[in-house]
């Protein structure tokens, strides 16, 4: 082969490789997204208080995320408090149905508002106090790496009695430690009208482990000042009490 037919397929190759890239380039970015995903842990937690007694939970959820910032999704997991501390007999399963629309109000600040709702299919424990299927909205702001978020009930939060407007304040921050690993540390505030012992204040500290393919594992320390009068029933212990559970998620 000459050097002049050399040049020739050397420039054609180019050519070939530079048509492809400007192609992958140009091709736009989706306009929505859908995705599922699937885990289980060793101790689900909600607000730093135990939802399955300390024991694992099956979950996942499916997501809709559009390009405006408009995102749908529910979630799901076996729970048993309702059970074990309301004394009901039945209600074992927690399904969450969410939505909201999140945008950025300047570089690296963001926000996110919605409502979810809490729905505890079939739970009967409006026999014992009133039913524990709960609804809230939310807002969000988030600067770097920090986040604030507040969530308020348009009625009765999780089961108690005259507690419409129950809130919850949250701070957290998520460091990359680099790896594939996080650390993120979190405070939160819970408070119940008409019910002070209800009220806690809960901590937490989320080490992270990103295994790429979809593949994440957590290892969390729970920490709360929840009161055995509130939190505690005879044959259980306090649902606040500190802990540690691990888990493991896909995403697809």
């Amino acid at each position: 082969m000459n050097l002049k037919t050399k040049s020739i397929l050397a420039l054609a190759t180019a050519l070939v490789g530079t048509s492809a890239a400007f192609a992958q380039a140009a091709a736009p970015a989706p306009e929505s997204t859908l995705s599922f995903n699937v885990g289980v842990v060793s101790d689900y937690r909600f607000r730093s208080v135990a939802q399955t007694s300390f024991k694992p939970a099956l979950q996942g959820g499916i997501d809709f995320a559009h390009t405006s910032g408009v995102y749908v999704g529910a979630w799901a997991s076996n729970v048993s408090w309702i059970k074990d501390y309301v004394g009901a007999t039945d209600g074992t399963t927690e399904i969450d149905l969410y939505g909201g629309y999140k945008g950025e109000i300047a570089k690296d600040f963001t926000f996110d508002i919605g409502v979810i709702t809490y729905q505890y299919p079939g739970n009967t424990a409006d026999k014992v106090l009133v039913n524990a299927n709960t609804t809230e909205f939310y807002g969000a702001l988030t600067y770097g790496i920090v986040t604030a978020k507040y969530s308020q009930s348009t009625g009765n939060f999780i089961a108690n009695p005259n507690s419409s407007g129950s809130s919850y304040f949250e701070l957290a921050a998520a460091f990359d430690l680099g790896g594939g690993f996080s650390l993120t540390p979190h405070v939160g505030r819970q408070t119940i009208p008409n019910n002070g012992t209800g009220d806690y204040t809960d901590f937490s500290l989320t080490l992270g482990k990103d295994f790429g393919g979809g593949l994440t594992g957590s290892l969390v320390a729970y920490s709360t000042d929840a009161k055995d009068a509130f939190y505690k029933v005879p044959g259980f212990d306090n649902l606040g009490k500190s802990g540690v559970a691990v888990g493991i998620k896909y995403a697809f």
